[in-house]
């Protein structure tokens, strides 16, 4: 037989009223939402107006608003999760700001009773509801003679903080400052003229002094700009502002977003594409989805679309400041350019403006990337900063422009503008290609330096290296470590080979194959060092030197370090040390 759920009238209260909200202040939210939705309801009668009155340890918040009969106390009061805003097909009514029927449950956050006086505006007697936190109620006759509802709390124990009247007055004016109803604190109003950006007769520059006061004032910086934003489908209307200072892409850029002009919170996600993270929004939507909490943003079809109008946006700013005032636009670039890189990674026209504007570094100079390819045909880069330092002079001296594609979405941003129709050819710089440009020694130099040369090999012999003579510049550099993707590829699947056990050992040569070329220890015969180097007589030292010079090269070059890289280095400095300090003589001999 079917049966019926057994509901726990308390713990519901409890679990709605204190775990789903984030803070105790909202309550006096709710109340307001309520009471402006009361006088929505309504037509006709007097000028609509929300009173909140404090007392000892008390609050009571009234509207002139439509009212409830008895039934809709009962039906509306008394049900979680039936409101009186949704039509019969139980959709929200979009004029409305609460839909879910349980925003009263909120006041049990700081209250264990709550009391409403209500009066219908289609007739009928004045009523008096009391809700308590266990999860009952009671209805009895009330005194009222004019339509409207009055909401009165007493403070709970412990929450009397809430019912200061300093602190209401603070919260409404945090929530219902821009509320089209007045709005009063013990006489006081808390209601503004509306939003900074309303539409008014207002002189454009004054409308734009405005909105920079709001921000100092409310946001507390002054905006690199101010971005005026329209999404008519989500009934959207506010204003982005540029922040002054460089945001972390890692941290989420949080918004300051109204729902019919009442602050649903202060710190929204969600809102905007996640490369936005440069701007910060304040808006007011009329066709948004709230969560049931009314702190957050429903994520639904509508959101998507409002996150990628305002994406649009924004890239129209972009594009208007490049096309206006280029100076602007490098002093943005300057505090924000991984926003709008992390944006050109997908999209064509924020590359071209980045491509264009933004001075990315290379051994050449700090260059944009248009201008390398306009100036050298093609576009050489870097995978890492680190192959960029070891390579970038000796690149640039044998004439090979090379960009540093090491710093965030510098990389991506390359190939992807060698991509576009009709851009550059752009390929990565294998290290490998500079050793054809460096300078065969002549036959005459290279022939007495054969032993040497032999002698040189067997140092590095057991790293796997080959030792080649080259003369290049600068010559101040003395060696290089030069390898190819390949040969380190296979490299790094044979040092985790080494360390893998005997399964793993054997998945991993299924993918290790002969390296083509190995790794090249070239020195420089140009640098006097190495020259000094090679007309060693003495074969051990001869040996240390090459090892050291290895080791200098791989350090210098920001190679990986194997354990065996670091026993040579330091048998190798040992052993120079050893030979620079000869022990000393027994003056007895």
């Amino acid at each position: 037989m079917d049966r019926t759920f057994q509901v726990d009238l308390r713990g519901v209260v409890d679990l709605l009223s204190n775990h789903l909200y984030a803070s105790p202040r909202v309550y006096l939210r709710e109340l307001l939402q309520n009471a402006v939705d009361a006088l929505t309801a309504r037509t006709g009668g007097p000028p609509p107006a929300v009173s909140v009155r404090t007392g000892a340890g008390t609050l009571s918040v009234s509207d002139n608003g439509i009212g409830l009969t008895e039934a809709q106390v009962h039906e509306l009061l008394a049900t979680i999760g039936r409101s009186g805003k949704r039509d019969e097909l139980g959709f929200a009514r979009q004029e409305f700001l609460g839909q879910f029927g349980i925003g009263l449950l909120s006041a049990f956050l700081v209250a264990d009773e709550v009391r409403v006086v209500t009066r219908s505006a289609a007739g009928g007697p004045a009523l008096g509801w009391v809700g308590r936190a266990d999860g009952t109620y009671r209805v009895e006759p009330a005194d009222r003679d004019e339509p409207g509802s009055t909401v009165t709390l007493t403070a709970r124990h412990g929450c009397g903080q809430w019912f200061a009247p300093t602190t209401v007055t603070e919260l409404a004016r945090l929530y219902g400052s821009m509320l089209p109803v007045p709005v009063t604190v013990d006489g006081t109003p808390v209601t503004d003229a509306g939003p900074p950006w309303r539409d008014d007769d207002r002189p454009a520059g004054t409308r734009r002094a405005d909105l920079v006061g709001y921000a100092q004032d409310v946001l507390g910086f002054t905006p690199f700009d101010v971005i005026e934003l329209s999404v008519p489908a989500a009934g959207l209307t506010g204003v982005a502002y540029v922040l002054p200072f460089s945001a972390n892409p890692a941290e989420r850029t949080r918004h300051r977003v109204y729902l019919k002009r009442m602050l649903l919170a202060e710190s929204v996600d969600g809102l905007l594409p996640e490369w936005a993270f440069f701007v910060r929004c304040v808006v007011d939507a009329t066709e948004l989805r709230p969560t049931a909490s009314r702190e957050a943003l429903y994520a639904d079809d509508a959101l998507a679309a409002t996150q990628e109008a305002i994406g649009a946006q924004l890239r129209g700013w972009l594009v208007r400041l490049a096309d206006t005032d280029p100076d602007r636009l490098a002093r943005f670039l300057a505090v924000h350019h991984l926003g709008v890189k992390a944006l050109a990674v997908h999209d064509d026209e924020m590359l071209r403006l980045v491509a264009q504007w933004w001075p990315m570094e290379t051994n050449v100079g700090r260059i944009t990337l248009a201008e390398f390819a306009a100036r050298y045909g093609q576009v050489r880069y870097t995978q890492t900063a680190d192959e960029f330092r070891a390579l970038a002079a000796v690149a640039a001296a044998q004439d090979v422009p090379v960009l540093n594609g090491g710093y965030t979405y510098d990389a991506e941003i390359v190939a992807r503008f060698g991509a576009l129709p009709g851009g550059p050819a752009v390929r990565r710089l294998d290290p490998s290609e500079l050793a054809t440009r460096f300078d065969p020694l002549p036959a005459e130099v290279e022939l007495p330096l054969q032993e040497f040369r032999r002698t040189a090999q067997r140092a590095v012999d057991e790293l796997g290296c080959e030792v080649v003579l080259r003369s290049f510049e600068p010559a101040t550099v003395p060696a290089l470590y030069l390898v190819d993707r390949s040969a380190a590829h296979a490299a790094e699947l044979q040092a985790t080979r080494a360390q893998a056990d005997e399964v793993w050992a054997g998945v991993l040569d299924a993918f290790v194959k002969p390296a083509q070329q190995r790794p090249q220890l070239v020195l420089n015969h140009r640098n006097d060092l190495v020259r000094r180097v090679c007309g060693l007589r003495d074969e051990r030292l001869a040996h240390t030197a090459t090892q050291a010079l290895y080791g200098q090269a791989l350090l210098l070059g920001h190679h990986p370090v194997r354990p065996a890289d670091v026993v040579l280095i330091n048998r190798s400095f040992l052993g120079l040390l050893d030979a620079a300090v000869p022990p000393e003589r027994d003056e007895r001999a």
